[in-house]
């Protein structure tokens, strides 16, 4: 009779086969490590042993186990911008928190005020780059000035350096996730995307987020356009009565701990 393999062990080869499975499709050759919120979640509970793991406190505080929870994550790209303070009322107004990934030339640079305020109000602070070089394209040398320079600055204004970052354009490969690791970033790429980029309509851009959204999403929205800060009120009461909790990236992997160097995608 073959030997069985414990239910624990069982999942967590499951998640590791996802891994691999999703690098394959990414790239073609497995080349860096990948996997999705839910399979980080259920590695971390089985090395904790299921009945003593738990779920991540948000950012604000409050207690969000998105392994029972309906969860999905929202990202903002490109900021922080003259839109920020608004956003941060809007976020405010619907106890709903966020992850920032900030560029720095431009943004934090010209903006501490809104970094502050974002890590006071309990909201993720994340790493974009410096400039939005594509990090694929530059030598590694390069690719790590272009995110130490942000780890350096946000650490400068809060005290706290970034523990995630987003390459631009979601473009990564072996160097760049070398370069993550040696720097203590993990990889957040998405599964939902308004290209809010391509218009100002906020009904457009609204749509295409609700039309996109399934449990264990990352939304990616950029508060740098014109349309996408007035859409996220009806964003957030629309995923409400559909029944999610709206969290960071870091809850939504609770209780795993975002690992430097690793891909994140639903």
């Amino acid at each position: 009779m073959p030997k069985q393999i414990p239910a624990a062990r069982r999942s967590a080869l499951a998640g590791l086969l996802t891994a691999a499975s999703l690098a394959l499709a990414l790239t073609g050759c497995a080349t860096y490590d990948v996997t999705a919120p839910a399979d980080a979640r259920a590695a971390a509970a089985d090395g904790a042993g299921s009945t003593d793991a738990k779920g991540g406190k948000g950012t604000g505080g409050e207690a969000v186990d998105c392994r029972k929870a309906k969860c999905v994550a929202l990202t903002f790209d490109a900021g922080p911008s003259e839109n920020t303070n608004r956003l941060l009322d809007v976020l405010k107004e619907n106890h709903a928190h966020a992850t920032f990934f900030m560029l720095g030339k431009n943004h934090i640079a010209e903006r501490p005020a809104e970094v502050k305020r974002i890590a006071a109000e309990g909201h993720e602070l994340a790493n974009h780059t410096w400039s939005h070089q594509i990090l694929t394209d530059i030598e590694p040398d390069e690719a790590k000035r272009e995110l130490s320079r942000v780890q350096d600055e946000v650490r400068r204004i809060t005290g706290t350096a970034p523990t995630l970052m987003r390459p631009p354009q979601g473009r990564t490969d072996r160097e760049v996730s070398r370069v993550s690791k040696e720097l203590g970033l993990a990889q957040v790429l998405w599964s939902v995307t308004a290209k809010d980029y391509q218009t100002t309509d906020s009904a457009l851009i609204t749509k295409r987020v609700l039309d996109q959204t399934k449990r264990d999403g990352i939304i990616l929205l950029h508060d740098i356009y014109k349309g996408t800060v007035p859409a996220v009120p009806g964003i957030l009461k629309e995923l409400k009565q559909r029944g999610y909790t709206v969290v960071t990236v870091s809850q939504l992997l609770a209780p795993a701990k975002p690992e430097p160097g690793m891909v994140y995608r639903p």
